[in-house]
Order: C-alpha cells, then sequence, then structure tokens
C-alpha cells in the first residue's frame, strides 16, 4: 500500500467571495492548506510564487478567466505535474472540451458536489504522491550516478566481463569474482555480446547498435533468473591500445511500476465518470416519470422549467380533486442539480396524494411543511406557491412561501393583483412557528394567473441586467391569455441572449375561467 501525502497545498481560484470561503472552510477540514485568488490573473501571481499542488479554478472570472488562467499555469509546470480541476457552472460538452484543451485535468460543475470533489482529490493525492515518488526516485538514482552506485561494467571486444563495481552486485546479484571472465548476455540476454554480435532477441537491440553516450531501455536479467527493465548507456575508451567498452546499467523498475500505476489510475479516473454519467442518466429517467404527472396536461395550465444542469431543483405539479377544484404547486429546492431534484420528491408525492382528497390550502402546506422539516437536513428546504381554484365559483386561494410574488393578470395583460411572498420556504420552522394563511381572491373573465421562481427573476442579459418583475411585467402586458406564455417565453429568450441560466428557471400561467 502506497501511503498518500497528507497535506496538500492547494490554490483555490473564485470571484465569488462566498464560494471561496466555503471551499476555503471545506479543505482546511481535509487537512489541506489554501491559498486563496479572486481572478485568474491573481491565481497566475500566487501560483508562481506559492507553487501549490494542485489548483481549483473557476472558469467566468474578472480581469482573466480561467481557461487563460490554466493555459498560462501549465506553461509554468513543464517539469513537475500540477493538476488543475476547473469548478464551474457551465457545464455543456463545449465548456469541458475547452477546459481540457487549456490543460485542465479535470472538471466538477457548480453546484459543488463535496462528496465527489473530496473523492476526486483524494485521486490527485494518490497521483502526485506517485509523481513525488518517481521524482524522489530519480533524484536517488541521479545521486547513485553521481556517487558510481549505477552498475559499471567494462568489457573488452568480444564481450568478455573485464571488471564491474560493487554496485553490480547489487543490482544483478553477481559477486564481482562470479562475473569476471563471463560474456555480458549472462546479464543482457537480448545481447550476445556487448562487442556488436546480432542480438538474440528482436525486443532487445545489439549493444553495437546503440549510439556512445546515449542512454537505452533493455530487459535485464537478475542472478535469480528475474528480468527487470534497466537502462543502459555507452562509452569507448582506448586502453593499451586495445578498445575497451564501458555500459553504465541502471534499474529503472520503480519508475516503471509508477508509471503503470499512473495509467491504472487514469483508467480508473475515466472509470468512474463513466459510471457516474450512466447513474445520471437513470436518475434522470427517474425523475422525469416521477414529474410528468397527467395533471399538467390541464388545458388550464401553460408551464415550462429549464434546469441549469441535468437536473431540476424547481417542479410544477398539478391535479384535479374530486369535486373538480384545481390544485397547482410551483416549487423550488434549495440549490440546483441533482440534490435539490431529490428534496422535491417527497413533496410531489404529497402535493397528487392530498390533492386527489380536495384537502384544503392549509392542510396541505402543513403536511408538506412537517414531512420536509422531517426529512431534510439543516440547510435544505424547500420554496413553494400552492394555489387552489374553484371556478364553478370563481374563487381561489393561494399560499407563497419562499418563491417570488405571483401575479393575477386580467385579459388584457395588466396586473389585477400581487400575491407578495409573506411566509417562510418549508421545510426550515415546525408547523406551530410556520404561521400564515392562504389569502383568498376572485377574479374576473379571462384572467390568469403567474407563477414563477427567482430563476426566472434573476436571468441575466449579457450586459449582467436581471430580467425582473419588470420583464415578466411588461412582456405580459397588452396581451391576450392565449399568446402571453409564448410572449413571456419570447422576451426571456431576447433578455438571455445565449447567457446561460445559473439558476433554475420555472414559469407556469393558469387560465382563470
Amino acid at each position: 500500500m502506497i501511503p498518500i501525502m497528507n497535506k496538500m497545498k492547494v490554490l483555490a481560484v473564485d470571484d465569488n467571495r462566498t464560494n471561496l470561503h466555503i471551499l476555503q472552510v471545506f479543505l482546511k477540514k481535509l487537512g489541506h492548506e489554501v491559498i486563496l485568488a479572486e481572478n485568474g490573473e491573481e491565481a497566475v501571481r500566487s501560483f508562481e510564487a506559492n507553487s501549490p499542488d494542485l489548483v481549483l479554478l473557476d472558469i467566468m472570472m474578472p480581469v482573466m478567466d480561467g481557461f487563460e488562467a490554466a493555459r498560462r499555469i501549465k506553461a509554468m509546470t513543464r517539469d513537475r505535474w500540477t493538476p488543475v480541476i476547473f469548478l464551474s457552472a457551465l457545464n455543456r460538452d463545449e465548456n469541458l472540451v475547452e477546459g481540457l484543451d487549456a490543460g485542465a485535468d479535470d472538471y466538477l460543475t457548480k453546484p459543488i458536489n463535496f462528496v465527489v470533489l473530496e473523492a476526486k482529490l483524494r485521486s490527485m493525492q494518490r497521483s502526485l504522491t506517485m509523481q513525488q515518488q518517481s521524482i524522489d526516485s530519480l533524484r536517488r538514482v541521479q545521486a547513485i550516478s553521481d556517487n558510481v552506485l549505477d552498475a559499471i561494467v567494462t568489457t573488452n571486444e568480444d564481450g568478455v566481463i573485464v571488471s564491474v563495481n560493487q554496485s553490480t552486485e547489487r543490482i544483478f546479484g553477481w559477486p564481482p569474482s562470479e562475473l569476471l571472465g563471463q560474456n555480458t548476455s549472462v546479464l543482457m540476454p537480448g545481447s550476445a555480446s556487448i562487442s556488436g554480435t546480432t542480438a538474440a532477441s528482436p525486443d532487445v537491440p545489439a549493444i553495437a547498435s546503440m549510439g556512445t553516450g546515449k542512454e537505452q531501455e533493455i530487459e535485464a536479467r537478475h542472478k535469480d533468473g528475474h528480468r527487470f527493465p534497466a537502462t543502459i548507456s555507452i562509452s569507448q575508451v582506448e586502453l593499451d591500445n586495445q578498445r575497451m567498452i564501458i555500459s553504465v546499467i541502471r534499474d529503472i523498475s520503480e519508475r516503471k511500476e509508477t508509471e503503470q500505476k499512473l495509467r491504472e489510475n487514469a483508467h480508473q479516473l475515466q472509470d468512474y465518470y463513466d459510471q457516474t454519467q450512466t447513474e445520471q442518466q437513470l436518475a434522470l429517467r427517474l425523475m422525469e416519470k416521477q414529474l410528468h404527472r397527467s395533471g399538467l396536461h390541464d388545458k388550464r395550465l401553460r408551464y415550462k422549467v429549464i434546469p441549469a444542469e441535468h437536473f431540476s431543483g424547481d417542479i410544477v405539479a398539478a391535479s384535479r380533486s374530486q369535486d373538480g377544484r384545481l390544485y397547482a404547486l410551483l416549487a423550488d429546492a434549495t440549490g440546483h442539480g441533482l440534490t435539490a431534484a431529490i428534496s422535491v420528491l417527497p413533496v410531489l408525492a404529497l402535493f397528487y396524494r392530498m390533492t386527489k382528497l380536495n384537502r384544503s390550502i392549509q392542510e396541505v402546506v402543513l403536511e408538506l411543511n412537517q414531512q420536509l422539516k422531517e426529512s431534510m437536513p439543516v440547510g435544505r428546504f424547500v420554496a413553494i406557491t400552492l394555489v387552489c381554484l374553484d371556478e364553478n365559483n370563481r374563487k381561489g386561494e393561494i399560499w407563497v412561501g419562499g418563491t417570488p410574488e405571483a401575479f393575477l393578470f386580467d385579459r388584457w395583460g395588466r396586473v389585477e393583483c400581487t400575491f407578495p411572498s409573506d411566509n417562510l420556504p418549508l421545510g426550515i420552522v415546525g408547523n406551530n412557528e410556520l404561521g400564515g394563511h392562504p389569502r383568498v381572491f376572485s377574479w374576473e373573465p379571462e384572467s390568469q394567473l403567474a407563477l414563477c421562481s427567482d430563476g426566472l427573476l434573476e436571468a441575466t442579459s449579457p450586459q449582467g441586467e436581471q430580467f425582473g418583475n419588470s420583464g415578466l411585467i411588461s412582456s405580459a402586458s397588452n396581451t391576450s391569455p392565449t399568446d402571453r406564455f409564448a410572449k413571456i417565453e419570447t422576451a426571456l429568450r431576447k433578455h438571455q441572449n445565449g447567457c446561460a441560466a445559473s439558476d433554475d428557471i420555472s414559469l407556469m400561467l393558469i387560465d382563470c375561467p
């Protein structure tokens, strides 16, 4: 078992100070020394000054982005491998390819899965340990060479050994007295003699074919019969009008083992990546089956969910009770990605079960909160907007907790009523502290209720401007109920103008007949 280095010097780079602080706390908890930088240019300077063992690098940063910083860092590490792991919300294939082309050794998308990050750090530690061992081995071999500790075998033109040093016994197991007078083939079975007899094995070239002073790999043989990789370099001298050949032979078994282990580590990392991708695809199919229930096909609804990653922490749901009342839900779990998606599964199951039983909004909210409070870890919660419409009496109830305010548009797309977020998200406090009763409202013919997550309002343009309530209201203004949803979608796309969303986006419009 190869001991893994206990401590690494890690350079963490992110223009978001909150992210940097979280990384710093996490890395220090694992026992590593942490160096912080807030942009690519600062990262390059810090790398040159501190020579870290590993770099965790954000991509989207001011002054100098992560791609350019990675290229410059890699240009400074020609003699030593320093792994660079990109941490970025950019998760498209082209981002991954560009990152790897820039010199990155791995890629982890935000929000950071700290379990995966810890595993990657351990893997990098193992590789760095082996690299350090390889470097140490090379230094040892160099010191041996400087002190004439490699095997030095001197032969005549016929390949007969005339002298050896003491290191020859250590490397080959032959005492000097037993080697004198023998042919070099006892040490290098692929060569009949150093003088130039044709090699007996095609795998090992004849010594005479090597250039003087050039080092070449050969297969050497120990006295006990086992074979091992070695390097040999040849020089010639004239002694008493006789040509003598001096061979300096070095055992490179340790280096070869290290190289093999590095290759095995690379294969293991690839296998882990492939397995993770397969598992994510399976999880995605399972989530899709849970999310797309028949209630969402209700003719009164129009909705859209745009995940920031493969999985969305935003969900929408709809169901009709036994007496025909329409229930609709828009929920937004903490964060995004697979962890957030898993957090909202209990919400879906309870919502569909309770609405089928015609439960009141208040009952559904309390049951959801109790379930989430008991099952979710501290710091995880779910913001929701929950609506119930009694279409026969043109009366509705709405409860908003943690999600952005909801709007009731009239038939011309003007804001008829606003429902602010008066309540806490679910899963934070107990039912006795949650409080807040649903708001009761009525509507005029052809009105429409609009629900959304904060990802919609926080969607940014290339100039950094947010879509906001103003974007939603202005895009809905002077539109008919039938084309309002498409108008909002178009306005959002135009606003983003190709910019990737940093959070899940969800929008639901409900016709109030």
